[in-house]
């Protein structure tokens, strides 16, 4: 057995002086557990921030401020040497929800009062004890729906609160075979040459079969939604996304791994491609635009059974023109 052992503990550590932490010591706990240098990689409008001080004073500051009494739900918590880069380091991913009061505006979005949700995704690297880079995905657009805005047209399939894995045994908190990560990386790369294709000569859904249980599960971002199983998801999301873009550029991936059942990856951005057809009930602009994602997959059997999925939607329409949280900065629905 591969052991990520000492790599998840410092993570977890740094967790948990973190969400135990009163806004005056965030800094000081970014600090302790982060290298000097840390570069953090965020979604709009946060992008790269480097510095532990600076992460914490532009991102866990304010938010600690406005969804108060913060706790963090984590679904997946995983580790594995980077596919790319085996000497890399090792990297430590964890997904869930960080839940909180929404007592003051984020973003300029206004506060309800109530319970709120902000969906993340975080890859840490860790290096000799310290945190030496982190992407940490988050959807901003899902908080604005829980604040009753729209920031988007209706979407094609559904939107809620995210659950975890349906098997619930995604915290991976102990040692797991290596050769179940070696499973799950060999599904995810399968996945990824088939999804680079665009032209297998196969029917889309004969396309999906290959790769992905019948029963699949696509959680995907506000704005987009979640589907269930390959026909639907064939009709709500891959399908739609497909018709929406041309020029498609090649998979550029940071990380890739796997630990037992559980795999991700993440770029910065992922790809690039051109909205040709019109997409989310929205014109095409004929203009390209970077997909920043974090992919989380889980594997049953030889296949994917379930995938929760961050998207940088926020920076991909403001490329395209449009900056939909200044449109939505202000509104109040309650």
């Amino acid at each position: 057995m591969i052991s990520f052992q000492a790599e998840k503990q410092v993570v977890r550590d740094f967790y948990g002086s973190l969400d135990s932490a009163n806004d005056d010591a965030l800094m000081g706990v970014m600090s302790k557990y982060c290298a000097p240098d840390l570069l953090w990689r965020g979604f709009h409008p946060f992008d790269e921030i480097r510095g532990p001080e600076a992460v914490a004073e532009q991102f866990w500051v304010p938010l600690h401020q406005s969804l108060t009494r913060l706790q963090r739900r984590m679904d997946v918590f995983m580790a594995g040497a980077n596919m790319f880069d085996a000497d890399d380091g090792v990297w430590v991913s964890s997904m869930g929800h960080l839940m909180g009061l929404f007592d003051q505006p984020w973003l300029g979005i206004q506060p309800t009062g109530k319970m709120a949700f902000l969906r993340y995704c975080a890859f840490h690297k860790v290096v000799e004890g310290e945190i030496a880079e982190t992407a940490m995905y988050f959807d901003i657009p899902h908080l604005m729906m829980q604040a009753g805005l729209q920031p988007f047209p209706p979407q094609t399939a559904a939107h809620l609160v995210q659950p975890g894995p349906a098997t619930h045994d995604g915290l991976l908190f102990e040692t797991q075979p290596a050769e179940e990560g070696e499973k799950t990386m060999t599904a995810i790369n399968a996945m990824i040459s088939d999804l680079g294709q665009w032209d297998s000569g196969l029917t889309l859904e004969q396309e999906l079969a290959q790769t992905w249980c019948d029963d699949m599960i696509w959680w995907g971002p506000a704005g987009i939604g979640a589907t269930y199983t390959i026909e639907r998801y064939a009709k709500q999301h891959s399908g739609p996304f497909r018709a929406s873009f041309t020029e498609r550029s090649r998979t550029n991936h940071i990380c890739r791994m796997a630990e037992g059942h559980y795999g991700g990856f993440f770029g910065w951005p992922n790809f690039t491609a051109v909205p040709s057809g019109g997409f989310m009930g929205m014109p095409a602009t004929q203009k390209a635009g970077e997909f920043r994602v974090i992919d989380i997959y889980r594997r049953a059997g030889g296949k994917l059974a379930e995938n929760w999925i961050f998207i940088d939607l926020l920076h991909f329409w403001k490329q395209q023109g449009v900056d939909v949280l200044a449109r939505m900065a202000g509104i109040s629905k309650t």
